[in-house]
Protein backbone atom coordinates (compact mmCIF):
# COMPACT_ATOMS: atom_id res chain seq x y z
CA UNK A 1 0.00 0.00 0.00
CA UNK A 2 1.61 3.19 -1.08
CA UNK A 3 0.31 6.24 0.66
CA UNK A 4 1.27 10.29 0.31
CA UNK A 5 1.15 12.93 2.84
CA UNK A 6 1.84 16.77 2.52
CA UNK A 7 4.05 17.04 -0.64
CA UNK A 8 1.96 15.52 -2.52
CA UNK A 9 -1.22 17.68 -1.36
CA UNK A 10 1.21 21.09 -2.18
CA UNK A 11 2.13 19.70 -5.65
CA UNK A 12 -1.86 18.74 -6.73
CA UNK A 13 -2.88 22.38 -4.86
CA UNK A 14 0.00 24.44 -7.00
CA UNK A 15 -1.68 22.82 -10.20
CA UNK A 16 -5.26 23.47 -9.17
CA UNK A 17 -4.22 26.70 -8.66
CA UNK A 18 -2.43 27.27 -11.88
CA UNK A 19 -5.54 25.66 -14.00
CA UNK A 20 -7.11 29.07 -13.36
CA UNK A 21 -7.23 29.10 -17.09
CA UNK A 22 -7.85 26.23 -19.05
CA UNK A 23 -5.01 24.34 -19.72
CA UNK A 24 -5.28 22.87 -22.98
CA UNK A 25 -2.64 23.08 -25.82
CA UNK A 26 -3.25 22.54 -29.40
CA UNK A 27 -0.89 21.41 -32.67
CA UNK A 28 -1.22 22.14 -36.14
CA UNK A 29 -2.72 18.79 -36.84
CA UNK A 30 -5.99 18.87 -34.85
CA UNK A 31 -4.64 17.29 -31.70
CA UNK A 32 -4.90 18.57 -28.42
CA UNK A 33 -3.55 17.86 -24.78
CA UNK A 34 -5.67 19.15 -21.99
CA UNK A 35 -5.37 18.81 -18.07
CA UNK A 36 -8.75 19.03 -16.08
CA UNK A 37 -9.57 18.26 -12.82
CA UNK A 38 -12.13 19.07 -9.46
CA UNK A 39 -11.96 19.69 -5.37
CA UNK A 40 -14.97 18.29 -3.76
CA UNK A 41 -14.27 18.30 0.17
CA UNK A 42 -17.44 18.16 2.26
CA UNK A 43 -18.63 17.84 5.59
CA UNK A 44 -20.50 14.60 6.50
CA UNK A 45 -23.07 14.64 9.99
CA UNK A 46 -24.97 11.00 10.60
CA UNK A 47 -27.22 10.64 13.54
CA UNK A 48 -27.74 6.71 14.09
CA UNK A 49 -30.63 7.32 16.59
CA UNK A 50 -28.16 7.59 19.28
CA UNK A 51 -24.61 9.32 18.57
CA UNK A 52 -24.10 11.80 16.19
CA UNK A 53 -19.94 11.38 13.97
CA UNK A 54 -19.29 14.27 12.10
CA UNK A 55 -16.23 14.25 9.89
CA UNK A 56 -14.52 16.10 6.92
CA UNK A 57 -14.08 13.85 4.11
CA UNK A 58 -14.25 13.91 0.37
CA UNK A 59 -17.34 13.47 -1.30
CA UNK A 60 -17.70 9.80 -2.83
CA UNK A 61 -20.82 11.62 -5.36
CA UNK A 62 -18.14 12.98 -7.51
CA UNK A 63 -14.76 12.30 -5.99
CA UNK A 64 -11.57 15.14 -6.30
CA UNK A 65 -9.25 13.98 -8.95
CA UNK A 66 -6.80 14.92 -11.98
CA UNK A 67 -7.24 13.68 -15.04
CA UNK A 68 -5.21 14.61 -18.47
CA UNK A 69 -7.25 14.22 -22.08
CA UNK A 70 -4.91 13.47 -25.45
CA UNK A 71 -7.02 14.31 -28.91
CA UNK A 72 -5.61 14.07 -32.30
CA UNK A 73 -7.40 13.29 -35.55
CA UNK A 74 -6.48 11.46 -38.08
CA UNK A 75 -9.01 12.14 -41.52
CA UNK A 76 -12.98 11.82 -40.02
CA UNK A 77 -11.69 9.04 -36.80
CA UNK A 78 -10.15 10.72 -33.59
CA UNK A 79 -7.50 8.73 -31.07
CA UNK A 80 -8.02 9.53 -27.67
CA UNK A 81 -6.19 8.72 -24.26
CA UNK A 82 -7.34 9.29 -20.97
CA UNK A 83 -6.00 9.48 -17.98
CA UNK A 84 -7.44 10.05 -14.57
CA UNK A 85 -6.85 9.42 -11.07
CA UNK A 86 -8.50 9.90 -7.63
CA UNK A 87 -6.69 12.39 -5.34
CA UNK A 88 -6.98 9.43 -2.27
CA UNK A 89 -8.50 11.97 -0.03
CA UNK A 90 -10.91 10.27 2.74
CA UNK A 91 -14.16 9.55 0.61
CA UNK A 92 -17.51 10.29 2.10
CA UNK A 93 -18.30 6.24 2.12
CA UNK A 94 -15.62 5.36 3.77
CA UNK A 95 -16.05 6.79 7.44
CA UNK A 96 -18.46 4.91 10.47
CA UNK A 97 -19.23 5.06 14.33
CA UNK A 98 -15.89 3.27 14.37
CA UNK A 99 -13.53 4.38 11.44
CA UNK A 100 -12.07 6.96 10.18
CA UNK A 101 -9.62 6.64 6.95
CA UNK A 102 -6.27 8.89 6.90
CA UNK A 103 -7.22 12.24 5.14
CA UNK A 104 -4.71 11.07 2.67
CA UNK A 105 -3.77 7.68 1.42
CA UNK A 106 -3.32 7.65 -2.15
CA UNK A 107 -3.52 4.13 -3.40
CA UNK A 108 -3.54 2.21 -6.78
CA UNK A 109 -7.22 1.59 -6.94
CA UNK A 110 -7.55 5.22 -6.84
CA UNK A 111 -6.57 5.26 -10.55
CA UNK A 112 -9.86 5.96 -12.45
CA UNK A 113 -8.66 5.68 -16.22
CA UNK A 114 -5.98 4.83 -18.47
CA UNK A 115 -7.98 4.43 -21.64
CA UNK A 116 -7.30 4.39 -25.16
CA UNK A 117 -9.60 4.53 -27.37
CA UNK A 118 -10.80 5.51 -31.40
CA UNK A 119 -13.73 6.88 -32.54
CA UNK A 120 -14.72 6.55 -36.15
CA UNK A 121 -17.62 8.20 -37.62
CA UNK A 122 -18.55 5.22 -39.62
CA UNK A 123 -18.10 2.07 -37.45
CA UNK A 124 -18.43 3.45 -33.86
CA UNK A 125 -15.80 3.58 -30.83
CA UNK A 126 -13.76 1.35 -29.77
CA UNK A 127 -12.06 1.42 -26.40
CA UNK A 128 -9.14 -0.47 -24.58
CA UNK A 129 -8.00 -0.43 -21.28
CA UNK A 130 -9.10 0.67 -17.44
CA UNK A 131 -12.26 2.84 -17.88
CA UNK A 132 -15.74 2.43 -17.35
CA UNK A 133 -17.90 -0.90 -18.28
CA UNK A 134 -20.58 -0.25 -20.54
CA UNK A 135 -22.77 -0.63 -17.45
CA UNK A 136 -21.22 2.11 -15.84
CA UNK A 137 -23.68 4.97 -15.15
CA UNK A 138 -26.74 3.19 -16.71
CA UNK A 139 -28.69 3.30 -13.11
CA UNK A 140 -27.79 7.07 -12.58
CA UNK A 141 -28.94 9.04 -15.62
CA UNK A 142 -30.48 12.21 -13.69
CA UNK A 143 -30.84 15.61 -15.03
CA UNK A 144 -32.18 17.35 -11.58
CA UNK A 145 -28.56 19.39 -11.72
CA UNK A 146 -28.81 18.19 -7.61
CA UNK A 147 -26.62 14.52 -7.74
CA UNK A 148 -23.90 16.50 -5.98
CA UNK A 149 -26.46 16.48 -2.96
CA UNK A 150 -28.57 13.28 -3.55
CA UNK A 151 -28.94 10.71 -5.86
CA UNK A 152 -30.00 7.08 -6.36
CA UNK A 153 -26.45 5.94 -5.33
CA UNK A 154 -27.18 5.90 -1.55
CA UNK A 155 -24.03 4.49 0.29
CA UNK A 156 -21.90 7.56 -1.54
CA UNK A 157 -22.90 9.74 1.70
CA UNK A 158 -22.44 7.88 4.43
CA UNK A 159 -22.06 3.99 3.08
CA UNK A 160 -19.98 2.43 5.86
CA UNK A 161 -22.07 3.58 9.38
CA UNK A 162 -24.02 1.03 10.83
CA UNK A 163 -27.89 0.96 11.83
CA UNK A 164 -28.31 0.79 15.31
CA UNK A 165 -30.41 -1.60 16.82
CA UNK A 166 -33.43 0.11 19.48
CA UNK A 167 -31.63 -1.64 22.16
CA UNK A 168 -28.77 0.49 21.45
CA UNK A 169 -25.82 -1.87 19.90
CA UNK A 170 -24.56 -1.20 16.54
CA UNK A 171 -26.23 -4.31 14.25
CA UNK A 172 -23.68 -5.89 11.89
CA UNK A 173 -25.92 -3.90 8.45
CA UNK A 174 -24.54 -1.44 7.28
CA UNK A 175 -26.35 1.62 4.90
CA UNK A 176 -24.15 0.24 2.07
CA UNK A 177 -25.59 -3.37 2.39
CA UNK A 178 -29.14 -2.63 2.35
CA UNK A 179 -29.05 0.62 -0.14
CA UNK A 180 -27.17 0.88 -3.18
CA UNK A 181 -27.99 1.09 -7.61
CA UNK A 182 -26.30 -2.29 -8.42
CA UNK A 183 -24.32 0.56 -11.15
CA UNK A 184 -21.45 -0.98 -13.22
CA UNK A 185 -17.98 0.33 -12.37
CA UNK A 186 -14.68 0.34 -14.18
CA UNK A 187 -12.30 -2.34 -15.14
CA UNK A 188 -9.19 -3.14 -17.45
CA UNK A 189 -12.06 -3.81 -20.34
CA UNK A 190 -12.30 -3.58 -24.09
CA UNK A 191 -15.43 -2.10 -25.42
CA UNK A 192 -17.19 -0.98 -28.03
CA UNK A 193 -19.76 1.86 -28.70
CA UNK A 194 -22.06 1.94 -31.52
CA UNK A 195 -22.75 5.36 -33.98
CA UNK A 196 -25.56 6.90 -32.49
CA UNK A 197 -28.71 6.52 -34.29
CA UNK A 198 -31.73 9.04 -33.53
CA UNK A 199 -30.45 9.42 -29.67
CA UNK A 200 -29.83 5.83 -29.54
CA UNK A 201 -26.56 3.68 -29.18
CA UNK A 202 -25.57 0.45 -27.76
CA UNK A 203 -22.39 -0.22 -25.79
CA UNK A 204 -20.71 -4.02 -24.88
CA UNK A 205 -17.75 -4.59 -22.56
CA UNK A 206 -15.86 -7.43 -21.20
CA UNK A 207 -13.40 -6.19 -18.55
CA UNK A 208 -11.21 -7.81 -15.20
CA UNK A 209 -10.36 -6.42 -12.16
CA UNK A 210 -5.93 -5.18 -12.56
CA UNK A 211 -6.12 -2.64 -10.03
CA UNK A 212 -7.41 -3.67 -6.44
CA UNK A 213 -5.01 -6.63 -5.08
CA UNK A 214 -5.56 -10.11 -4.14
CA UNK A 215 -9.51 -9.49 -6.26
CA UNK A 216 -10.05 -11.97 -9.38
CA UNK A 217 -13.27 -11.06 -11.23
CA UNK A 218 -14.49 -10.82 -14.75
CA UNK A 219 -17.23 -9.05 -15.66
CA UNK A 220 -19.16 -8.73 -19.01
CA UNK A 221 -22.02 -6.37 -19.88
CA UNK A 222 -24.39 -4.28 -22.38
CA UNK A 223 -26.32 -0.96 -22.46
CA UNK A 224 -28.90 0.54 -24.78
CA UNK A 225 -28.55 4.30 -24.01
CA UNK A 226 -30.72 7.50 -25.31
CA UNK A 227 -30.03 10.83 -25.20
CA UNK A 228 -32.60 13.51 -27.25
CA UNK A 229 -34.84 16.13 -27.14
CA UNK A 230 -38.59 16.63 -28.47
CA UNK A 231 -40.24 19.96 -28.26
CA UNK A 232 -39.71 21.16 -24.56
CA UNK A 233 -38.03 17.97 -22.97
CA UNK A 234 -35.07 16.87 -22.82
CA UNK A 235 -34.52 13.13 -21.97
CA UNK A 236 -32.05 10.88 -21.29
CA UNK A 237 -31.95 7.14 -20.13
CA UNK A 238 -30.13 3.81 -20.32
CA UNK A 239 -31.23 0.11 -19.86
CA UNK A 240 -28.20 -2.56 -18.89
CA UNK A 241 -27.23 -5.56 -18.06
CA UNK A 242 -24.41 -7.04 -16.29
CA UNK A 243 -22.95 -10.72 -15.89
CA UNK A 244 -20.16 -10.55 -12.78
CA UNK A 245 -17.60 -13.90 -11.90
CA UNK A 246 -15.69 -13.28 -8.65
CA UNK A 247 -13.40 -15.87 -8.06
CA UNK A 248 -14.60 -17.37 -4.86
CA UNK A 249 -17.88 -16.78 -4.78
CA UNK A 250 -21.05 -17.40 -6.97
CA UNK A 251 -21.79 -15.22 -10.21
CA UNK A 252 -24.15 -12.72 -10.37
CA UNK A 253 -26.30 -10.61 -12.74
CA UNK A 254 -27.72 -7.29 -12.90
CA UNK A 255 -30.41 -5.70 -14.38
CA UNK A 256 -30.33 -1.88 -14.02
CA UNK A 257 -32.35 1.52 -15.93
CA UNK A 258 -32.69 4.38 -15.36
CA UNK A 259 -34.51 7.64 -17.18
CA UNK A 260 -34.69 11.07 -16.63
CA UNK A 261 -36.68 14.02 -18.57
CA UNK A 262 -36.20 17.86 -17.96
CA UNK A 263 -38.68 20.21 -18.87
CA UNK A 264 -37.85 23.98 -20.36
CA UNK A 265 -39.55 25.28 -17.07
CA UNK A 266 -36.44 23.64 -15.12
CA UNK A 267 -39.02 20.51 -13.34
CA UNK A 268 -37.34 17.62 -13.89
CA UNK A 269 -38.45 13.97 -12.88
CA UNK A 270 -35.94 10.91 -12.95
CA UNK A 271 -36.71 7.40 -12.27
CA UNK A 272 -34.40 4.21 -11.63
CA UNK A 273 -34.90 0.55 -10.84
CA UNK A 274 -32.28 -2.63 -10.98
CA UNK A 275 -32.18 -5.96 -9.50
CA UNK A 276 -29.00 -8.12 -8.82
CA UNK A 277 -29.78 -12.50 -8.68
CA UNK A 278 -30.45 -13.71 -5.04
CA UNK A 279 -29.87 -10.00 -3.42
CA UNK A 280 -32.81 -8.04 -4.10
CA UNK A 281 -34.64 -5.16 -5.90
CA UNK A 282 -35.13 -1.18 -5.85
CA UNK A 283 -36.80 1.51 -6.98
CA UNK A 284 -36.00 4.82 -7.20
CA UNK A 285 -37.95 8.10 -7.84
CA UNK A 286 -36.61 12.05 -7.93
CA UNK A 287 -38.37 15.13 -8.45
CA UNK A 288 -36.00 18.70 -9.44
CA UNK A 289 -36.93 21.91 -10.31
CA UNK A 290 -33.99 23.93 -11.63
CA UNK A 291 -34.08 27.87 -12.16
CA UNK A 292 -32.21 31.34 -12.00
CA UNK A 293 -32.94 33.30 -8.63
CA UNK A 294 -29.75 34.54 -8.16
CA UNK A 295 -27.67 36.44 -10.53
CA UNK A 296 -24.23 34.41 -9.79
CA UNK A 297 -25.83 30.92 -10.88
CA UNK A 298 -28.61 28.08 -11.60
CA UNK A 299 -30.12 26.95 -8.59
CA UNK A 300 -31.56 22.81 -8.50
CA UNK A 301 -33.69 21.95 -5.78
CA UNK A 302 -35.05 18.15 -5.78
CA UNK A 303 -36.71 15.55 -3.35
CA UNK A 304 -36.17 11.96 -3.90
CA UNK A 305 -36.98 8.28 -2.33
CA UNK A 306 -35.56 5.10 -2.60
CA UNK A 307 -37.12 1.79 -1.86
CA UNK A 308 -35.04 -1.38 -1.60
CA UNK A 309 -36.59 -5.22 -1.15
CA UNK A 310 -34.20 -7.76 0.35
CA UNK A 311 -31.13 -6.09 -0.04
CA UNK A 312 -28.52 -8.12 1.62
CA UNK A 313 -31.24 -9.24 4.22
CA UNK A 314 -34.41 -11.55 2.94
CA UNK A 315 -37.37 -10.09 3.63
CA UNK A 316 -36.14 -7.01 4.94
CA UNK A 317 -37.64 -3.12 3.36
CA UNK A 318 -35.05 -0.26 3.37
CA UNK A 319 -36.45 3.26 3.11
CA UNK A 320 -34.26 6.66 2.28
CA UNK A 321 -36.32 10.07 2.17
CA UNK A 322 -33.55 12.75 0.49
CA UNK A 323 -33.50 16.56 0.11
CA UNK A 324 -30.68 18.26 -2.02
CA UNK A 325 -30.06 21.60 -3.10
CA UNK A 326 -27.08 22.76 -5.58
CA UNK A 327 -26.17 26.47 -5.94
CA UNK A 328 -23.80 27.02 -9.12
CA UNK A 329 -21.17 30.15 -9.05
CA UNK A 330 -20.44 30.29 -12.71
CA UNK A 331 -17.67 33.12 -12.37
CA UNK A 332 -15.47 30.43 -10.18
CA UNK A 333 -16.96 27.06 -12.03
CA UNK A 334 -17.95 25.71 -8.34
CA UNK A 335 -20.74 24.48 -7.08
CA UNK A 336 -21.84 24.79 -3.27
CA UNK A 337 -24.29 21.59 -1.87
CA UNK A 338 -26.17 20.71 1.12
CA UNK A 339 -27.90 16.75 1.25
CA UNK A 340 -30.44 15.85 3.78
CA UNK A 341 -31.32 11.89 4.27
CA UNK A 342 -32.91 10.19 6.11
CA UNK A 343 -32.27 5.92 6.05
CA UNK A 344 -35.20 2.86 7.70
CA UNK A 345 -34.46 -0.87 7.43
CA UNK A 346 -37.42 -3.19 8.35
CA UNK A 347 -36.25 -6.70 8.91
CA UNK A 348 -38.35 -9.35 11.16
CA UNK A 349 -35.24 -10.58 13.03
CA UNK A 350 -34.36 -7.26 14.68
CA UNK A 351 -35.62 -3.55 15.00
CA UNK A 352 -33.31 -0.51 13.96
CA UNK A 353 -33.16 2.80 15.20
CA UNK A 354 -34.32 5.38 12.01
CA UNK A 355 -30.90 7.53 10.87
CA UNK A 356 -30.10 10.84 9.21
CA UNK A 357 -27.28 12.30 7.16
CA UNK A 358 -26.56 16.16 6.57
CA UNK A 359 -24.11 16.09 3.83
CA UNK A 360 -22.80 19.64 2.76
CA UNK A 361 -19.85 20.94 0.58
CA UNK A 362 -18.49 22.67 -2.48
CA UNK A 363 -16.53 21.44 -5.47
CA UNK A 364 -14.57 23.08 -7.66
CA UNK A 365 -13.92 22.16 -11.36
CA UNK A 366 -10.69 23.44 -13.68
Amino acid sequence: MTSYSLPFCAALAVIATSASAELKYQNDTGGSVELYGQLNPAYLSFDDGQETTDALTDSTHSNSRIGLWVRQAFGENTFTFNFETGLGLRPSSSVSQTFEADALNWQRVNIRKIDFSLKTERYGVFSAGQGSMAADGAAEVDLSGTTLATYVSIPDTAGAFSFRETGGNLSNWQIGDVFGDFDGGRLGRIRYDTPVFSGFSISASYGTEILAENVDLDSASIAINYAGEIGDFKMAGALAYARTDPEGAEDFSDTIGSFSVLHSSGTSVTVASGRRSEQGHYAYGKLGYQGHWLSFGKTALSIDYYRGWDRSIQGSRSDAFGFGAVQHIDDINAEIYLGYRTYELTDAAADYQDASSIFFGTRWKF
